[in-house]
């Protein structure tokens, strides 16, 4: 296996740990990846979640806590690869751009979307630009896009596939019909769309593979796709180090592959999440009182979703499980202890 070339840096081992909101991967987490010789991302979705002034002012909350996150993960590992995981679908997509680019981050990976405006957002910095593509088509969009736009391509394309956790880049339908010899043969289209841009700009595109990777049987199954290395989330959140509360790390534990299901999102995305007693409320049609709108998709009517996605993902970050979205991979009923990200990093690439 290859590492990983990220600007002047090179991994140890060839993997990025996930970006998880909100609350999930923060400094700690992405620091102990990093640290392992990893990538470590720092999710900046309500980043600011435990900010004293969250509720009222969610938008300066965040952005100064993408700057203290990012100094709390060089404290870890301070020649580290650190990165930020920043959505599309934000209200505030661009303003956590520059302020993750101000922070220092090696690269941003973003998806929840198409990020058009990434390469304009990062020009002039050393900060590398990585979009998360789900098919063939998407990534051609995007890299033709950028191709033609901005006269450039990606530094690293980040291949999310229908076992990942959290929203997905799937319609509902498409994630019964994939099986995973199928997607494996989405995966072969991509990269060979990928390795296009990278000879007409004559450079190294890393193309890396997301979604149901647990262990080194999963590592070595993706990498003999062809992929040059793997994004890992799901197998980082039952860790000392992971930022959440240790009862939503206990879920995970707890959780039957029964208990992992496809919801919907109040913004109509399918996502995977645990079934809980929220979410059973949820799925029969009741309609959940939500804080005062925090702002953070662009596309969201408060007075109209079921529920409040920020309150969810909060509460689940904070162990308040029962009122939670417990957002997960499709292997997380695997997970049997809590253990370290260093054990992690060995049983992914025993």
């Amino acid at each position: 296996m290859k590492n990983l070339k990220i600007g002047e840096k090179l991994t140890k081992v060839p993997l990025i740990q996930g970006g998880m909101g909100v609350g999930i991967s923060l400094g700690r987490l992405a620091g102990a990846v990093a640290r392992e010789g990893g990538v470590g991302v720092i999710s900046s979705a309500q980043i600011g979640y435990r900010e004293p002034d969250f509720d009222l002012n969610p938008a300066e909350a965040n952005l100064r806590a993408i700057e203290s996150e990012m100094k709390k993960a060089r404290s870890i590992a301070p020649d580290g690869i650190i990165g930020y995981n920043v959505m599309t679908a934000l209200s505030e997509h661009a303003a956590h751009v520059k302020a993750a680019v101000k922070a220092g981050a090696d690269i941003i990976i973003s998806g929840a979307g198409l990020p058009v405006e990434l390469p304009a957002l990062t020009e002039g910095s050393r900060t590398r630009i990585a979009p998360i593509v789900s098919t063939d088509k998407s990534a051609n969009v995007i890299l033709k896009y950028w191709d033609r736009k901005y006269k450039r391509t990606a530094d690293l394309v980040v291949i999310e596939g229908p076992e990942a956790g959290g929203h997905l880049g799937f319609r509902r339908e498409e994630l019964t019909d994939y099986s995973r010899e199928s997607y494996a043969e989405e995966i072969r289209k991509i990269i060979k769309t990928v390795r296009k841009y990278a000879q007409k700009y004559n450079t190294e595109i890393p193309v890396v593979a997301a979604g149901g990777i647990y262990d080194s049987s999963d590592v070595k199954r993706i990498m003999s796709l062809g992929v040059d290395g793997v994004q890992v989330a799901t197998r980082f959140v039952t860790t000392e180090e992971c930022d959440a509360d240790i009862r939503y790390k206990e879920a995970y534990v707890n959780a039957s592959r029964e208990d992992i299901q496809i919801v919907k999102s109040p913004v109509g995305m399918p996502g995977r999440a645990i079934v809980n007693s929220f979410m059973k409320r949820v799925i029969s049609g009741e309609k959940i009182p939500h804080s005062p709108c925090h702002r953070c998709l662009a596309k969201c009517s408060p007075a109209e979703i079921p529920y409040c996605i920020t309150d969810g993902l909060v509460n689940a970050a904070r162990g308040n499980i029962e009122n939670a979205l417990l957002f997960c991979g499709a292997q997380a009923w695997r997970a049997e202890k809590i253990d370290t990200v260093r054990e992690a990093v060995q049983e992914l690439f025993a």
